[in-house]
């Protein structure tokens, strides 16, 4: 039995068909009011002619949009004359986390990026990281996953990478990631768990770019901007979507700064709960021991706030978003430069 035949999940696309396709892929579960009832997920396939397949992808995360909204445009505007190859579109990949602008599943309680590879016997979330693995992945080569820092964090826009060990999967990424045409680029390690969507992508060889764009509740004209701007010029760069490409050269513009956040200490958490205050902007250079933000005690006014200290040199990444911190809160990303072209 093929791993495609072992999922519950049906797709109304048809991958193998030319043309543009509107449909959803339809995830079985039970509720109390609803014994048969399916999830409905989003999903346009537009196809035309020999070329590669790429798969892209937002809403992991429930809480983070501008993906979804990119996305989305794209299901509506593209015209099959102007692809060369397979498009898989899915704006929003966790519904109801969409829907409820949360980043875990309100219906199982899975963070769908630490899912992988998932199984088709097990919770919502777990079926559809087997879908992916099994069934999307492999009919793709290249795959673009968008998130943002959600309502936890706040990001400098930047689309990012892991360092795979093939060379020319990695040379392939890097070029993508520079397609985006962001200020920054990262480098980032997983210091949350393992289970992640594009570990399983890069793993089975494909070209993977994600993105951080931003974060927080607010979305603004610039980020919805760099976000759908970006993806448009990378499909472009990965030869999917016809037209020219745009170099931040030709935009007149110095080239993309390549930063890393790879030790475990350049991820600064809470060591005790209170209420953040950031002291420096993002994109702020930092010194070692400088202080980039603090934490306050409502229960103790006369107490001195703790300063949360980078503990390097380099640049203020990300920040936390909301107000409220508990103990083990991720507060901020300290990252550093890296020659990308000759890292060992």
């Amino acid at each position: 039995m093929s791993p495609a035949s072992r999922s519950p999940i049906h797709s109304s696309v048809f991958f193998d068909r030319q043309g543009k396709q509107h449909g959803h892929l339809l995830v079985p579960y039970s509720y109390n009011l609803g014994g048969w009832a399916n999830l409905h997920i989003p999903i346009t396939v537009i196809a035309n002619g020999t070329g590669p397949t790429a798969l892209v992808l937002a809403g992991n995360h429930g809480d983070e949009y501008p993906g979804q909204v990119a996305i989305m445009k794209l299901c509506r505007a593209l015209e099959t004359r102007q692809i060369a190859g397979r498009l898989i579109l899915i704006p929003t990949l966790n519904v109801p986390a969409a829907h409820a602008a949360t980043r875990l599943s309100p219906l199982d309680g899975m963070n769908l990026n630490r899912a992988f590879p998932g199984r088709p016997d097990g919770p919502i979330t777990s079926q559809i990281a087997d879908y992916l693995t099994n069934v999307l992945f492999p009919l793709s080569d290249i795959v673009i996953d968008i998130h943002t820092g959600g309502r936890s964090m706040d990001f400098v826009p930047c689309a990012h990478m892991h360092l795979v060990d093939d060379r020319e999967q990695r040379r392939q990424m890097i070029a993508g990631v520079e397609a985006w045409n962001t200020d920054l680029a990262f480098v980032y390690a997983d210091v949350a768990g393992a289970g992640l969507l594009p570990v399983e992508a890069e793993n089975q060889g494909k070209i993977v770019i994600t993105t951080e764009m931003g974060g927080g509740e607010p979305v603004s004209a610039r980020v919805h901007s760099i976000t759908q701007v970006g993806l448009s010029n990378v499909l472009r760069h990965l030869g999917v979507l016809k037209g020219e490409v745009v170099t931040r050269k030709g935009l007149g513009l110095p080239p993309t700064r390549w930063v890393q956040a790879l030790a475990r200490e350049d991820y600064r958490f809470a060591p005790e709960s209170g209420v953040f205050e950031a002291l420096l902007p993002l994109g702020s250079e930092v010194a070692a021991g400088q202080a980039v933000a603090q934490i306050h005690f409502l229960e103790r006014p006369d107490r001195d706030p703790l300063s949360i200290v980078a503990p390097t040199a380099g640049v203020l990444l990300a920040t936390r978003g909301p107000s409220l911190v508990a103990q083990g809160d991720c507060v901020a990303c300290i990252a550093h430069d890296i020659d990308i072209h000759n890292v060992d």
